[in-house]
């Protein structure tokens, strides 16, 4: 019998207070209602999800080469790493499958620095400014691309 496939949701520095930090601008939801909902939403289609949040750049770096081996597809909300973090977007580059970079706020409504995207120029697709509700339509997407999509 084959393996699930397996999706990786990646979330960079300061994710963890989602709910919390800026609700007018994040929303009310947790980074654990975010995690539930693509649970949710990935294993009524027989995948398996690994979710990670972390401020520290160098384990976001270090999961995006373990997705490479295994890994079917990934979403990321690299948070303030988008705008950073060379290192993120050379360990994107090498990872094979599908990836759609999600922002829970529109960045290009927001201050100037947030305008600019390391990750975008490699990212299958972007979804900007739909909230929390992002991350369950960038998975459908991934779905679609690797063939996993049910019904």
């Amino acid at each position: 019998m084959a393996e699930a496939p397996v999706v990786w949701v990646l979330n960079g520095p300061n994710l963890n207070l989602l709910g919390k930090r800026e609700p007018h601008i994040y929303g009310h939801e947790t980074m654990a209602d975010v995690e539930a909902e693509c649970r949710t939403l990935l294993s009524a289609h027989g995948v398996t999800l690994r979710f990670h949040q972390s401020n520290r750049e160098y384990e976001i770096v270090d999961w995006i080469h373990e997705a490479r081996e295994g890994g079917a597809g990934m979403v990321i909300n690299p948070a303030a790493f988008t705008h950073t973090s060379v290192a993120v977007r050379d360990a994107l580059a090498t990872f094979s499958g599908p990836i759609i970079e999600v922002h829970i706020s529109n960045v290009h409504k927001r201050e100037p620095f947030r305008h600019h995207s390391y990750v975008s120029d490699i990212a299958t697709g972007t979804i900007v400014g739909l909230g929390t509700q992002g991350y369950t339509l960038a998975l459908q997407r991934v779905l679609r691309l690797i063939g996993a999509e049910r019904g």
